[in-house]
């Protein structure tokens, strides 16, 4: 997995500290301290499955010696009624960590597999599935992790890792070529220039500068084919703003390199997996 170890701890930490103020006052008090249990994570749709280790982590951060048997693994395709994994350990546990872990599971695996659907909705054209920055705040990275799971593309993890000149950085900026020229002047060698263009009269201004992608917000399909062939390769070009699944395949067929959807991750709808205690 390709997370940092000290953010999912701290984001699980943080977790279960707004779930369990002091007391689980059902549990605590209703389950006697050594009794063990076991319970099975089962999905109950079909999808991708996005977050296992994660949510196996919640149960190992309450208590150290859980122990799991794992049956499928980020990035498998899962079949309503499929078993995940098994988790045993005390049976308080299991039952305080039980949402917290679900919520994870839950969420990154509704990410992963909406973007599974996009990719396969686009392919055998030119163009790839991209993240944004509309990530819920707090989870950027297991949100921007599970769009890989899913076969996407990360875009820029933060305003640190690229120079993107939407509409209100060139309107304040003091125009297209302005912006860019000011900019490049005062960057590293290593950053690259992303520049937003909200019609054709706007990529032909965009592409007498050197930046190195150029994003097309909100065009037409028609406007698209237009500016893929006025670009002809000189910069890559980025579809973005209102894309849907419906409208997806037609952006991806006027020749874009990169289609970024922010539903992807700001509006998934979790997958339905649940954790049933072994009798």
């Amino acid at each position: 997995m390709m997370l940092n170890k000290f953010y999912v701890d701290r984001l699980i930490e943080n977790a279960l500290l707004e779930d369990i103020n002091y007391v689980d006052v059902a549990t605590d008090y209703l389950i006697p301290e050594d009794q063990n249990g076991a319970a099975q994570f089962i999905a109950k749709a079909d999808g991708v499955l996005c977050g296992l280790d994660i949510a196996l982590r919640v149960f190992e951060l309450i208590q150290p010696n859980v122990k799991a048997e794992i049956f499928k693994r980020d990035g498998d395709k899962l079949k309503k009624g499929d078993i995940i994994a098994k988790i045993s350990g005390k049976t308080k546990t299991l039952l305080k960590g039980e949402r917290t872990a679900l919520n994870l599971i839950q969420h990154m695996s509704g990410v992963a597999t909406a973007t599974d659907r996009a990719v396969k909705i686009i392919e055998g054209t030119n163009a790839s599935i991209a993240d944004t920055r509309k990530t819920l705040p707090g989870l950027r990275p297991i949100e921007k992790y599970a769009v890989t799971v899913g076969g996407g593309k990360n875009h820029r993890y933060n305003l640190s890792d690229c120079a993107m000149l939407k509409d209100n950085h060139v309107d304040a900026g003091g125009g297209i070529t302005n912006a860019v020229n000011t900019l490049r002047e005062k960057l590293g060698h290593t950053v690259k220039i992303e520049l937003e263009v909200r019609n054709l009269e706007e990529l032909e201004e965009a592409l007498s500068t050197d930046a190195d992608i150029i994003m097309l917000d909100n065009m037409s399909c028609e406007d698209m084919k237009k500016a893929v062939k006025l670009t002809n390769g000189r910069a890559k070009l980025e579809a973005s703003g209102g894309i849907t699944d419906e409208t997806l395949r037609d952006v991806a067929e006027t020749g874009v390199d990169i289609i970024s959807m922010g539903a992807v991750t700001h509006s998934v709808k979790a997958f339905d997996i649940s954790l049933k205690i072994i009798k």
